[in-house]
């Protein structure tokens, strides 16, 4: 394996609450510089907590967490992180959206703004640079929301649920959509999802989580050939890994 764009170790995380809510123990994990990596499990697991501890909004109750070997602890933006809503500001046009991150990250204005007219027509969101985020469709609103995400200045992406509310149609075409764009930009991405077929279709490996306290259960190898299409979901090389991440997710 390369050198590690994302390491936890023995990683616990307990909610102050009252009483209080262990949600993560023991989490180990490993992902290598410019892999796509997904994380499956029952809801309530931590899987997004996991998330927010790697994008530095939480820090760990036990245990470690890198990102590119540096401590996620207090260090909120070592990593580019989309959560499930799309967040957009519904006071700013698309062009001032995808560009708020970049802009927050330091760069210029100007820079941030000619980066992304060259991402436009790749996102599908040409000639819609102006458009308020009401004017937008889900779909558009999403790839904006990725858009943001991809403009940030960092080398990895955590991506918490980034297609859960859109329909079947949508949601199948915005899968194949980002494993071109990343297939093309070669970031490392961590996709948080409760889609098994999403996780199997876009990524090298599948960490599988148990119920709370989430704790990794197994680590699936995809193997794949790529690019991947929404077909080869019925082949059997597909259906044999889908029984596998099943069987993982009945075990726990």
């Amino acid at each position: 394996m390369g050198e590690a764009a994302i390491r936890l170790e023995s990683l616990g995380y307990t909610y102050p609450s009252e009483p209080p809510l262990e949600t993560l123990v023991d989490v180990s994990m490993e992902i290598e510089r410019g892999s796509f990596v997904s994380l499956l499990g029952p809801s309530g697991c931590g899987k997004s907590t996991l998330l927010q501890v790697l994008a530095g909004l939480l820090a760990p109750t036990s245990g470690t967490a890198e990102i590119e070997g540096e401590s996620t602890v207090e260090r909120p933006g070592l990593a580019a992180f989309m959560p499930q809503r799309d967040l957009l500001l519904p006071w700013r046009r698309a062009e001032a959206n995808a560009t708020l991150g970049a802009e927050i990250a330091g760069i210029p204005r100007e820079e941030a703004r000619r980066q992304a007219s060259e991402l436009y027509e790749r996102f599908g969101l040409e000639g819609f640079e102006h458009s308020w985020p009401s004017e937008l469709s889900g779909g558009m609103r999403q790839r904006l929301a990725l858009l943001r995400t991809f403009l940030m200045p960092r080398d990895t992406l955590l991506l918490d649920e980034p297609f859960g509310a859109l329909d079947a149609l949508t949601r199948r075409e915005m899968q194949q959509w980002l494993q071109d764009v990343w297939a093309r930009d070669g970031r490392t991405v961590l996709l948080v999802t409760h889609d098994v077929d999403e996780a199997l279709l876009l990524s090298d490996a599948v960490y599988v989580m148990s119920p709370r306290p989430g704790r990794i259960v197994e680590r699936i190898e995809v193997g794949l050939e790529r690019p991947r299409k929404s077909a080869d979901t019925t082949s059997a090389g597909f259906t044999a890994l889908k029984a596998r991440v099943f069987a993982a997710l009945e075990a726990v």
